[in-house]
């Protein structure tokens, strides 16, 4: 039993000890898409955190923003993430949908101000802002 709980926390060590070496890696990286894809998961994990909380946005955006998150905690995906380069997109791509369902449900500036990244980045995922209709 000993030797198996040794086994474990060897385990947990070296999973701790690879996320370290990628985040110092990823700090690293120049300007540029590399670095702003290593940054778009741990971005969006800290939107859906934000948007969870807000008052403003509806539920059925609450629901597919937490959906999403849960989707990236997930061990399970539909591409390993140990395959180099498109490992992450997966979750990046199902991230980029709840995101953009929520665009569309949530008032821009909400989603805006709960990003803690490159504006750009969700300014482009969003895409254009609907026309509102005009008051009478």
């Amino acid at each position: 039993m000993r030797d198996w709980l040794i086994g474990i926390g060897a385990a947990i060590a070296l999973l701790l000890a690879s996320w370290g070496v990628l985040i110092m890696a990823a700090r690293r990286l120049p300007p540029g898409i590399l670095r702003d894809l290593a940054a778009f998961i741990p971005d969006c994990v800290t939107t859906v955190r934000r948007l969870r909380k807000d008052p403003r946005v509806p539920r059925k955006a609450k629901i597919a923003i937490i959906l999403a998150g849960i989707w990236v905690a997930s061990p399970i995906d539909l591409i390993p993430e140990f395959i180099p380069v498109i490992g992450p997109l997966d979750d990046i791509i199902v991230v980029a949908l709840a995101l953009r369902y929520a665009g569309r449900q949530v008032p821009r500036d909400v989603l805006l101000a709960a990003w803690p990244g490159e504006p750009r980045l969700i300014e482009r995922l969003l895409g254009r802002p609907r026309d509102l209709p005009s008051a009478p």
